[in-house]
C-alpha cells in the first residue's frame, strides 16, 4: 500500500476515534431490562395501534430537511452530541480522561441495550407496515425495537454528564429528549422504545456510580474538567 494511502487511512481512523472502546462494567445480574421494564405493548393492543398511527403522522408532517437532520443525527452515536448544550471546551478528542468515562458509559448501556431487545424481541415499525418512509432499515436486526438504543445511549450519557454539570443539568437532558425524538421523526421505534430507553438510560447512569471502576473514572474525568475550566 503507498505511503500516502496509510496515512490517509491513519488520520481517518483518528478522526474517528473520540471514544476508546472499552467493556461492560455490568453483569448480567447489575441491571436485567426484563426486570426494571413493562413488556411492549401487545401487537394488536390499542396502545401499538396508537404507536404505529403517531409514526405514520410524522411521516405526513416532516419536512423533508427535518427527515435528513434526524438521519444525520442517527449517525452519531458519542457524547459529542452534548457539545452544544455543555459548552465551549466540551471536545472529546481534547478530553482523554472524559472521553474514557463516556467509553465506560457506552459499552455499558450497549451491552445492557442488547440484552434487553433480546429479551423482549419486538419487531421494528416498517416489519409492521412495510409501507413506512423509515430513514434507515437495520434489515438484519427486525426485532430489535424495544427498547430504543439511541434513546438509552443518550440517556445514559446524560445522566452521567448531568452530575459532572450540574448547572448545565436542563439542556444535557433536553438535547438527550431532542435526540430520542428523531427516532420518531425517521420512524425507527415506537414511542414505547423510546420512553423505555430513557428510562433504562438513566438506571444505566444511575447504577454505574456505584461501581469502583467507575467513580475512579469519574473523578479522573472532574479532575480533568476541572483543570480545563469546564467546571469549578
Amino acid at each position: 500500500m503507498k505511503p500516502l494511502l496509510l496515512l490517509a487511512l491513519g488520520l481517518a481512523a483518528t478522526a474517528v476515534a473520540k471514544e476508546p472502546k472499552d467493556a461492560s462494567l455490568f453483569t448480567a445480574s447489575d441491571l436485567d431490562p426484563a426486570l426494571v421494564l413493562p413488556p411492549p405493548p401487545a401487537r394488536d393492543s390499542a396502545q401499538a395501534m396508537a404507536e404505529l398511527a403517531e409514526l405514520r403522522t410524522a411521516e405526513r408532517t416532516r419536512t423533508a430537511a427535518q427527515a435528513a437532520a434526524a438521519k444525520a443525527e442517527g449517525e452519531i452515536k458519542d457524547a459529542s452530541i452534548f457539545a452544544a448544550a455543555i459548552g465551549p471546551g466540551f471536545d472529546l478528542a481534547r478530553l482523554p480522561a472524559t472521553a474514557r468515562l463516556m467509553a465506560m458509559v457506552r459499552a455499558t448501556e450497549k451491552a445492557v441495550t442488547a440484552r434487553g431487545k433480546d429479551e423482549f424481541r419486538r419487531p421494528r415499525p416498517w416489519v409492521i407496515d412495510p409501507r413506512l418512509a423509515t430513514c434507515k432499515r437495520s434489515e438484519g436486526e427486525p426485532l430489535s425495537s424495544y427498547p430504543s438504543g439511541h434513546t438509552t445511549s443518550a440517556y445514559a450519557y446524560a445522566g452521567t454528564l448531568a452530575r459532572l454539570f450540574p448547572d448545565r443539568a436542563a439542556p444535557i437532558l433536553a438535547r438527550a429528549a431532542g435526540y430520542a425524538e428523531t427516532r420518531i421523526t425517521c420512524e425507527q421505534h415506537f414511542r414505547s422504545d423510546v420512553t423505555a430507553g430513557e428510562a433504562l438510560g438513566l438506571l444505566v447512569a444511575e447504577r454505574l456510580s456505584g461501581k469502583p471502576a467507575f467513580a475512579t473514572a469519574y473523578a479522573e474525568a472532574a479532575a480533568e474538567l476541572r483543570a480545563n475550566r469546564l467546571i469549578p
